[in-house]
């Protein structure tokens, strides 16, 4: 759970029914993308900030194996956000498996490591799909039976939800079991009588639709059983281009009920034709992002255990990976983009290095990426430009290729980068710093807020670098309601560092924190008391970290530690 802060409902500036007509009448042609549109422009605006980056898209149904496919070095480059993984026990078997995979709790620890959350997807204890109803008794034993294997397991401390049911419009047996918004509310109260501190999410449907949504939610505000987390699949061939009016329609539902906001998650997503094409991987981040999920998990339509795709069987990098490695590398805010036809993209801008980190793509020909506010750049900026081909899951590319370094003049705080020759199926990176490069040659100050936050919230504050910190860091209960962030650092030589801690402590008295790295014991933090909440201080600690990257958690309570005292508010860690 990278984060639980609400942000503003976005909407695309225009609909571009023509381009949309255009793509519908290219893939019945066979094709998955347009034939050419040159002249395009994509727009970064540096200085209008969307949300804190937390890689929202960076998550996979059924994407890790076991702790050697993919292992965590491969993983934690990529700064995976959460998983859905199979059910405790499950017997599950996937699009031609010939054996069992990716049992959540057996996963678990391998995506703890890479600083990554689970949903575990209930239904997959059937060995089939569409699953095979074996009646009430049997489904309500097998529930019991994951919720208590889950609750055995004291040192899992990822588990951030139950997925009731998967797909259900059209997996669930009506003339069996009952209608579907019933069975809902009766398997949701017998987990929450087991386990009342998980969250539950659902329905989960294979795709969006308005009718089956307000009859859900109408249901389960009637039993008091709505999800903690929305989640429904987007699976379809562009299906990118009507997020965000599934995003509206479904706040309006909710408006409409009288129910609270929920966190979104899209447990499901891209089509089977266009999964392997890294600028339709570009386009389901650039939407994800711009409008409001929290998380969402890249489709498993082939073999479990690669990413999704972005690994071969033989775990080399594909072209999809590289897309996703530069995503993952994406730190501070994410900033405004402003498509251009099918020309889109993600950016973000790091503001204690220098950075500003775009990956795009879309279109074909000789098209422009214009990135303003680069006023605190100076009067040049160094510009480097890669790209990743439109290869499939089964082709491993090692590297992506590095298309130019150039230097360019910043006029009125702005650069238009021509970027000639684009390939509708690649995927580009963009990186801007000041022309000596960014301000530290390694990354130095994390914000919380870009972290694992686990059973806290983000909130914004003007005195908080980077606009956003981490507060309501307050339980020491269980593994399923312990609150910690946990820091995913990269290192270049093994070796002790000072850590400055920035933190609030509006508490008056001294509170403290454990702190712990690379799953060692646990040490205390204490963090003298601010002028006040969301008034920050700092403290130093001493690390010592190997080469590399190092996971660093801060914790009021979690396996292994007796709990901090009192209350503080995470800012920002620096090692130095």
């Amino acid at each position: 759970m990278r984060s639980t802060l609400r942000f503003p409902r976005l909407r695309r500036a225009a609909t571009r029914a023509g381009v949309i007509a255009a793509a519908v009448a290219a893939v019945i042609a066979g094709s998955s993308v347009p034939a050419e549109a040159a002249g395009l422009t994509l727009t970064v605006d540096v200085g209008s900030v969307v949300r804190p980056a937390t890689q929202v898209a960076s998550g996979g149904l059924y994407g890790v194996g076991s702790d050697a496919q993919p292992t965590t070095a491969m993983l934690l480059p990529l700064n995976p956000t959460s998983f859905t993984q199979p059910a405790p026990g499950t017997t599950h078997l996937g699009n031609g498996a010939t054996e069992p995979c990716c049992d959540s709790l057996d996963v678990g620890d391998n995506l703890i490591r890479a600083g990554a959350q689970q949903f575990i997807r209930m239904p997959d204890i059937y060995p089939t799909f569409p699953y095979q109803w074996q009646g009430w008794g049997d489904w309500e034993s097998k529930v019991r039976k994951q919720v208590q294997d889950r609750l055995a397991e004291t040192g899992m401390t990822n588990i951030h939800g139950w997925e009731l049911w998967n797909e259900p419009d059209w997996t669930w047996n009506t003339g069996q079991a009952g209608s579907f918004n019933e069975g809902w509310a009766r398997t949701y109260k017998l987990v929450d009588s087991l386990d009342p501190v998980t969250p539950i999410v659902g329905p989960s449907d294979s795709y969006y639709n308005h009718d089956r949504m307000v009859s859900f939610l109408t249901h389960a505000k009637a039993t008091n059983t709505v999800p903690d987390v929305i989640v429904w699949h987007e699976l379809g061939d562009m299906d990118w281009n009507s997020f965000d009016d599934h995003v509206a329609d479904y706040r309006a539902i909710e408006d409409s009920l009288g129910i609270a906001d929920r966190p979104i998650a899209i447990n499901e997503y891209n089509s089977l034709n266009q999964m392997d094409i890294p600028s339709v991987a570009l386009h389901w981040m650039a939407v994800l992002e711009r409008h409001g999920a929290r998380e969402a998990h890249r489709a498993y339509w082939f073999e479990a255990g690669t990413f999704d795709g972005l690994f071969t069987l033989q775990n080399q990098p594909t072209a999809s990976y590289w897309l996703y490695r530069w995503y993952g590398a994406m730190t501070g805010n994410i900033v405004r983009t402003t498509p251009h036809s099918w020309l889109d993209g993600v950016a973000s801008y790091d503001s204690s290095r220098k950075i500003v980190n775009t990956v795009f793509g879309g279109d074909s020909g000789n098209n422009t990426v214009r990135v303003t506010g680069l006023g605190a750049f100076g009067s040049q900026v160094r510009v480097q430009l890669l790209s990743t081909p439109g290869s499939g899951r089964h082709t491993a590319v090692a590297s992506p290729t590095t298309v130019s370094t150039t230097t360019m003049t910043v006029s009125n705080g702005a650069i238009s980068v021509p970027v000639n020759n684009m390939s509708a199926e690649a995927a580009y990176q963009l990186v801007v710093t000041p022309v000596n490069g960014p301000t530290t040659s390694w990354q130095q100050v994390y914000e919380a807020e870009n972290q694992t936050v686990v059973n806290a919230q983000t909130r914004g504050a003007s005195g908080a670098s980077n606009g956003y910190y981490v507060g309501g860091i307050d339980n020491n209960t269980d593994m399923r309601s312990d609150s910690f962030v946990d820091f995913s650092v990269n290192v270049p030589q093994a070796r002790s560092y000072t850590m400055t801690i920035r933190y609030a402590n509006g508490t008056g008295a001294v509170s403290t924190h454990g702190l712990a790295y690379n799953g060692g014991g646990f040490s205390t933090v204490s963090y003298p008391a601010t002028a006040g909440w969301a008034q920050f201080g700092t403290v130093q600690v001493t690390v010592n970290l190997k080469a590399g990257y190092n996971m660093i958690r801060l914790a009021k309570g979690a396996p292994n530690f007796n709990g901090g005292t009192g209350y503080a508010e995470l800012d920002s860690i620096t090692l130095t």
